[in-house]
């Protein structure tokens, strides 16, 4: 079964989409002003939503990023590869990332070799404001230390002091679906590996 990507706003054939675990950060610096135009507040209460990616031949972490929801929604994507166009990215930082892109970002990661674990927590708008200046004031990360760096901010978070420094996106969600209140669901879909038919299919959706 073939995913369905949600419908981003068409742009002229240049639409670019990677798909990796934890891969060679690319040029990822939008300017201020892509920034500020794709800058997307959600409704919804503050949060921090942790994804891993889990291959589903050997069951081992691949990927760990983390969407935090405070006074903008933004996905702190250390070392990550899926690309947009509509989605600025500067530092390994995602931004306006409303309802359709999220679902996006979900559907892109989940294949027939990989689901996702989707943890979400709420926090305090302090708690959730806090995350979003430490991701972004974090940088590019490099290649498989996409684990390390997410486990980095969320130590720095009053309520998360219990996670420990780690290396392996399977050990972080263990430490994150700990904390009080985690609610845990996952994302499968079985579209083939092969990413030119991901792009494919995303194209032919009309993101793209």
């Amino acid at each position: 079964m073939r995913k369905r990507f949600p419908r981003l706003p068409a742009l002229p054939v240049l639409a670019a989409l990677a798909l990796a675990a934890c891969a060679e950060p690319q040029s990822n610096a939008a300017s201020p002003e892509e920034i500020t135009r794709a800058a997307y507040r959600h409704d919804g209460p503050p949060a921090l939503t942790l994804y891993t990616m889990v291959s589903n031949n050997s069951g081992a972490g691949a990927h760990t990023s983390l969407m935090i929801n405070g006074s903008q929604r933004v996905i702190f994507d250390p070392a990550g590869s899926v690309k947009h166009p509509q989605i600025p990215e500067k530092g390994d930082v995602l931004y306006g990332i409303t309802p359709e892109v999220a679902r996006f970002y979900e559907s892109a990661h989940a294949r027939e070799t990989y689901h996702v674990v989707v943890q979400r927590v709420e926090v305090s708008p302090e708690v959730a404001e806090r995350a979003l200046r430490l991701a972004m004031a974090n940088g590019a990360v490099g290649p498989m230390f996409c684990t390390s760096e997410t486990a980095g901010i969320l130590r720095q978070l009053p309520g998360f002091e219990s996670i420990s420094p780690v290396l392996f996106p399977k050990r972080l969600a263990e430490q994150f679906g700990a904390v009080p209140g985690v609610e845990t669901r996952a994302v499968y879909e079985s579209d083939a590996d092969d990413k030119t038919e991901a792009v494919e299919a995303f194209r032919k959706s009309g993101g793209a």
